[in-house]
């Protein structure tokens, strides 16, 4: 019989301790040592010189028995992942509770369950309560093999017996359990085991494996960080719980771009797709008021044009309050400050607030300009002018830097029907301001410093 070795693994980090003490000496988190029972392996067959030679293969062979990718339908979705699912690959998927990972997940499979031989494995429902879901999602007419089971050598033995299986999807690895070890489903040893049992098994086997992952309180993947290592794709499926849009953004893809995103609808009958997200954001936008500014924006490859909203309010307080919803709060102060000392504008005894419209957050540079304007707009109680898009990052010095992927944004903005936008020409681009208008059929106002917009 194996001999058992009783081991403290902090739930942080995956370090193990000889012995229990208060902090982890690896990642510093305090309380977060648990007790694991692991049971020992006794040491295999070393595996032969000549079989490991025998295994490889050069990049010409490598690349002639490449498959080609899973498309599910669902654009939203084959876009975030690169263009479809790559044959051998393990997918994390991530989200706050009742975000709609499972309702995403069972629309996926019964997509490419028309052409594709799936399965659903739920470690958490039931399933009765998985044909619930199918009744109402209106796909419970599709060909998926569903099961309900925490073992992951009963469900890797139950899969082999399918054959040609193109996608599994494992709901949730925190569930999961190997009886190897003895210590409890969701702890780190146990989902870092059952995670590699699935991806052996997937790369072994060449099926599309996608494992739902739970989130802190932090908002972080549950579980060791080694699991965003050892899988090939990690999405975080977000969304405000007040507003029907949900984003499926990407943020590790060894297939594709990375920070892509997906929008999709939470509808009574499931998740639909949102092809134009950016009417979505602007569809309450008014023009003729004080305080907003819209800016060009891009998230990894797609373009979408928010909303920035800016107040100003007098203030009796000591020190004047500066609130930013969807924004850097250190960001917000810098700006304020830029327009005081390089422009003149003063916000003293002023509280300032600032919010993103529809409750996106934005984190790329380039919303500086926009930020700004809304701003200014505020300050001066004067709208902006009536069609105009802002990006740009705005330096210490005042000045106005350019950004990439301008051609998108430009078309982004011309297509829903703007007629100006103000943002720095490139220095290095070779096309002139009358190239950049006749390509997108929009006014361009070049901008070098802040305080030619002002």
């Amino acid at each position: 019989m194996a001999k058992l070795n009783h081991v403290f693994v902090c739930q942080d980090c995956g370090t193990s301790h000889s012995k229990w003490s208060g902090r982890c000496d690896e990642c510093g988190s305090w309380n977060r040592l648990v007790e694991e029972t692991v049971r020992a392996k006794s040491v295999g067959k070393k595996l032969q010189a000549d079989t490991f030679f025998s295994q490889l293969s050069t990049i010409d062979e490598t690349l002639s028995r490449q498959q080609t990718r899973l498309v599910s339908g669902i654009d939203e979705f084959d876009r975030v992942c690169g263009g479809g699912l790559v044959p051998g690959s393990v997918i994390l998927v991530g989200g706050d509770p009742g975000i709609g990972k499972s309702t995403l997940l069972l629309q996926l499979v019964a997509a490419l369950s028309a052409t594709a031989n799936c399965a659903y494995v739920s470690g958490e429902e039931a399933l009765s309560q998985l044909r619930l879901r199918a009744d109402r999602l209106q796909v419970n007419k599709a060909a998926v093999h569903m099961a309900a089971s925490t073992h992951v050598g009963e469900i890797i033995n139950a899969l082999e017996q399918l054959p040609n299986l193109a996608l599994i999807i494992v709901d949730s690895i925190q569930t999961m359990a190997v009886e190897s070890l003895e210590s409890a489903a969701g702890t780190v040893s146990q989902v870092r085991a059952s995670a590699q049992e699935f991806i052996t098994s997937a790369k072994k086997r060449g099926h599309v494996v996608i494992l739902v992952g739970h989130v802190t309180k932090e908002g972080v993947l549950a579980g060791p960080r080694v699991l965003e290592h050892m899988v090939d794709t990690v999405l975080y499926f977000e969304g405000e719980r007040n507003y029907d849009y949900r984003i499926l953004r990407s943020i590790k893809n060894r297939f594709g771009a990375t920070d892509e995103i997906g929008v999709f609808s939470m509808e009574n009958q499931g998740l639909t797709e949102v092809k134009n997200p950016s009417a979505l954001f602007l569809a309450n936008h008014h023009q003729d008021v004080s305080g907003t500014a819209i800016f060009a924006g891009v998230e990894g490859t797609r373009p979408l044009l928010l909303e920035i909203q800016a107040l100003v309010a007098p203030s009796y307080l000591a020190s004047p309050r500066r609130t930013a919803v969807g924004w850097d709060n250190n960001r917000l102060a810098m700006i304020l400050a830029v327009l005081e000392s390089r422009c003149g504008i003063s916000s003293a005894n002023r509280d300032i607030y600032l919010n993103v419209a529809g409750g996106l957050k934005i984190n790329e540079p380039a919303a500086d300009l926009a930020v700004a304007a809304a701003l200014i707009s505020a300050l001066k109680n004067r709208p902006v002018p009536t069609g105009s898009v802002y990006f740009g990052e705005i330096g210490l010095a005042g000045e106005v830097r350019s950004v990439n992927h301008t051609e998108i944004r430009l078309k982004e903005a011309a297509k829903l029907g703007f007629s100006n936008a103000y943002f720095a020409v490139p220095r290095t681009s070779k096309k002139t301001n009358q190239t950049f208008m006749e390509d997108s059929a929009i006014q361009v106002n070049p901008l070098r410093y802040i305080l030619e917009m002002v």
